[in-house]
């Protein structure tokens, strides 16, 4: 299911803080700083990425965890970078740690759970 998916397998991803994705314009407070449900999608995105080429065809991750701490403010105009380090894999349940960094300093970081599943039975599932 995943022959080809070891620890250590790493990505980033980034995005620069715009008005459209801070705490104001979700609705999460009011401020004009990187809102913290889009720091924890960014660290996700990671994550599926260090392992999507893996994958055996057909299957697909998804997200069944998130324990992260955003630690740090950043407002528009900075760049946020996430990455994601595989730590374990157990069967099916990949584990891994993830962080966030904007221009000056670590912003977040925590860990993230993603399972392997076939997607032609997860989506039959979701019609069901």
């Amino acid at each position: 299911m995943h022959m080809h998916i070891e620890p250590g397998l790493t990505a980033d991803l980034s995005t620069l803080v715009t008005p459209e994705n801070t705490a104001a314009a979700i609705g999460a407070g009011g401020v004009e700083v990187f809102a913290t449900p889009m720091m924890i999608a960014l660290m996700e995105n990671a994550a599926w990425r260090a392992v999507a080429a893996g994958l055996d065809k057909g299957n697909i991750t998804v997200g069944t965890l998130v324990n992260v701490r955003h630690l740090a403010a950043t407002p528009v105009g900075q760049t946020v970078r996430a990455s994601a380090t595989l730590q374990e894999i157990d069967e099916r349940r990949l584990v891994f740690h993830v962080e966030a960094h904007d221009e000056h300093q670590k912003i977040g970081e925590g860990m993230h759970e993603r399972v392997i599943v076939g997607l032609e039975r997860f989506m039959k599932r979701l019609e069901e």
